[in-house]
């Protein structure tokens, strides 16, 4: 792993008219399998009958036709769904999602998107008074903690139940008569609302919201409760606001056509180019982008400096996502089916932009290509800050003493990756070139939302 890894994309409809609520969320799926690629599921209803189908896999795995299929209800006017990587639990069927249970609100499903970093303790004080679990996720934690708030309605279960939680999230519910969305208060983790002919849509990023049929309105903000009663949108601040959304949305997670926040990220990552420029020009000949990561900024950097941008890496489209490998040889093949030179950069001096480096190997191996296709000098310019602090608001970083910027000096990084020279964009530019408060913890070791006295992220799985 030498990027960090996916979060989780969540997705909701609350309609007043019937619709093919499976095949909607089906299409908001795929917008959103960039978020998460290891499983996927959805949860249905018409206000009396409700479904749920989930497993591992891709979302075109899971959801065949003939799966599809069995969630189709003629009635159906509520859904839920979610494509997940695991950032507490393993990567099993019983931590995939929608979770479920039974509870005074009904059947209660669960989609999330995040970390809750005080869910070990939370989760501990439930046992002790009795309670029981059927997942090793986080996420189970805020489930029980509204099954034992029954005696309010849903939205203010979901605001009380907050008060408990720390950390950074976004949360979609559902029973049989409504969807309800809600964000930690310093909106780490990204959730939009659009507005259906007649009805409503949640979504991790406005481009599903699209796919979807719905109109992006607005994002929930930081601490809201928002919730949908008799076909009018409903809103509790159930805590005080402090922004810090996660910096890495604009930088790489987030889809280059998305809208966080009213921040647009590819307009984002090309000025987080044209500060890398400003801080840290080149003597070269063009700009080559690691594909696809690195095309914003490298945008920039050649707007900012003139240079041509040059298709200096080829990146199969058929490769397919790349596990990890059982050898490091075979890994190291696996960098080179996945991307490839072009005679583009023989003999030219290359200003290389990528968005991030974790460990260092791919950048290492990219490195070796490019000189390997003829290639004079290459000068690596990554458009985030170093990382150096693992982060547990829902991102699946490397343990610290895997990073290598928390190792090794920037010299010292340079050599290991065999570049002619090596710099990053610093914390004032990336804060300049996404134009909005943001969380820098990866980088700084500030963390807004706190830290799990246990980070590890199987933690949930020892009793």
């Amino acid at each position: 792993m030498d990027k960090p890894q996916e979060e989780c994309g969540v997705l909701g409809i609350y309609s007043q008219e019937p619709l093919d609520i499976p095949g909607l969320l089906h299409l908001g799926l795929l917008a959103l399998q960039h978020r998460g690629q290891e499983a996927a599921g959805m949860a249905v209803s018409d206000g009396k009958e409700f479904l749920v189908e989930k497993d591992l896999g891709l979302v075109n795995q899971v959801f065949t036709e003939e799966r599809l299929s069995r969630l189709r209800l003629p009635e159906a006017r509520l859904g839920l769904a979610h494509t997940r990587y695991s950032t507490t639990g393993s990567n099993l069927r019983f931590n995939a999602q929608p979770l479920t249970a039974r509870t005074a609100h009904g059947v209660l499903a669960i989609a999330h998107n995040g970390n809750f970093t005080n869910a070990k303790p939370l989760r501990d004080r439930l046992l002790r008074e009795g309670a029981t679990f059927q997942s090793t996720s986080d996420t189970e934690v805020m489930l029980l903690l509204l099954a034992r708030l029954g005696h309010l309605s849903l939205p203010q279960a979901a605001a009380e139940a907050m008060k408990a939680l720390e950390g950074g999230y976004s949360i979609l519910l559902m029973d049989r008569r409504t969807v309800v969305a809600l964000r930690d208060p310093h909106g780490v983790r990204p959730l939009a609302i659009g507005r259906l002919p007649k009805g409503y849509a949640f979504a991790s990023e406005p481009p599903a919201l699209e796919l979807m049929g719905a109109r992006y309105i607005r994002d929930v903000r930081p601490g809201e409760v928002v919730w949908v009663e008799e076909g009018e949108l409903k809103s509790l601040q159930a805590l005080p606001p402090s922004p810090a959304p996660c910096a890495f949305e604009w930088i790489y997670f987030a889809r280059p056509d998305s809208l966080l926040d009213g921040l647009e990220a590819y307009e984002a990552r090309v000025r987080m180019g044209m500060e890398l420029f400003r801080e840290a020009p080149a003597e070269a000949d063009m700009v080559v982008p690691v594909p696809d990561s690195g095309i914003g900024a490298a945008v920039g950097y050649a707007r900012s400096s003139g240079l041509p941008l040059e298709y200096g890496l080829y990146k199969n489209p058929y490769a397919g996502r790349t596990f990890i490998q059982p050898t490091q040889a075979l890994r190291d093949l696996k960098t080179r089916l996945k991307l490839s030179p072009t005679s583009a950069v023989r003999g030219k001096r290359v200003v290389l932009i990528d968005d991030s480096i974790v460990r260092g190997t791919t950048s290492r191996h990219i490195v070796a290509m490019l000189k390997e296709a003829g290639a004079r000098e290459v000068h690596f310019r990554v458009s985030s800050p170093p990382i150096r602090f693992p982060c547990y608001y829902g991102i699946d970083t490397a343990a610290r003493k895997e990073l290598i910027a928390a190792e090794k000096s920037l010299e010292e990084i340079r050599a290991y990756i065999g570049a002619d020279t090596l710099a990053f964009l610093s914390e004032e530019g990336v804060r300049r070139a996404i134009g909005g408060p943001v969380c820098l913890a990866c980088f700084n070791g500030r963390y807004p939302a706190g830290v799990p006295v246990e980070g590890e992220k199987l933690a949930l799985e020892i009793l």
